[in-house]
């Protein structure tokens, strides 16, 4: 890259960080980038710092010693977050969502990259104080919040699957009962997907009794994986037996009248999460 002045620098700097979350990146490497000495880099720094912290981007952290430089973790103030649930609650309170079985349409909402995107820098920030090292979620429908949520922790996703793929290698199967429907089913992951020891996020997009999530935190066992937390995009309220009790939500579907077709639609505990971590 060619010698930059400042503003170009603070411009190309925030770009970077951005696109680099939770990554250690050394002053060294932005002096090489720019052309610049490091007091200058540090300089810049400060100034990429406040506006981040400012405006609830997220926060600049140095790192000390020979091999330390800044990680940008993303946050999101309790402001966007309440933004985010309401347009949330706005879009899935539509009767038109109401499908057969209490369940809600939400693949135009899954299929929204800059939505998602949003809800993935959300989670990232209720999770921005854990060490995690990947993220697990069910094929299908939990693959677009997975991904989002990856990138702002900067981690690899998982994908567990209910049918055996070949391409994938050895795999390693459990049998699970949905919370809903009470049946049995059959889950896969790949052998190689997760180290011992590994520290996982499981989520999806959507949870009744917690069937699914719940057969996705006993398949950790088996590879002797460690659960982080759970999230889910949308949760219900009134199912008689949860099997997952600790979980994070965005939104909760509080009531849904199938004869009058309205919906209720209420914010999740993840306000309440925020609140904790303010406090802290």
């Amino acid at each position: 890259m060619k010698k930059l002045k400042r503003s170009g620098r603070l411009v190309d700097m925030t770009y970077y960080l951005l696109q680099h979350p939770h990554e250690v990146i050394s002053l060294s490497h932005f002096s090489e980038r720019y052309h610049s000495a490091k007091s200058s880099i540090s300089e810049d720094l400060v100034i990429v710092k406040e506006i981040f912290e400012e405006e609830g981007y997220g926060s600049l952290l140095t790192i000390p010693g020979a091999s330390g430089g800044v990680t940008f973790i993303p946050k999101m103030n309790k402001q966007d977050t309440m933004e985010l649930v309401d347009k949330l609650i706005e879009e899935l309170s539509d009767p038109e969502r109401i499908l057969p079985g209490g369940y809600l349409y939400m693949m135009d909402l899954l299929g929204n990259p800059r939505l998602m995107h949003e809800v993935g820098r959300l989670f990232a920030s209720v999770l921005s104080d854990k060490q995690i090292d990947a993220v697990l979620t069910v094929a299908t429908k939990g693959i677009p919040l997975a991904y989002a949520v990856g990138h702002y922790l900067d981690v690899p996703v998982r994908i567990v699957r209910r049918d055996l793929r070949v391409m994938e290698g050895s795999m390693v199967s459990i049998n699970y009962v949905s919370g809903s429907s009470k049946r049995v089913q059959t889950m896969t992951l790949a052998r190689r997907s997760l180290e011992p020891g590994a520290r996982v996020f499981v989520i999806d997009d959507f949870m009744k009794a917690g069937g699914t999530l719940k057969g996705m935190v006993d398949l950790l066992e088996e590879f002797e994986a460690d659960l982080v937390a759970v999230g889910v995009l949308t949760e219900t309220v009134g199912v008689e037996e949860r099997l997952i009790d600790d979980y994070i939500s965005i939104t909760r579907l509080n009531e849904m009248n199938l004869r009058d077709r309205t919906i209720t639609i209420e914010p999740g505990n993840v306000l309440d999460k925020i609140d904790k971590q303010t406090e802290l």
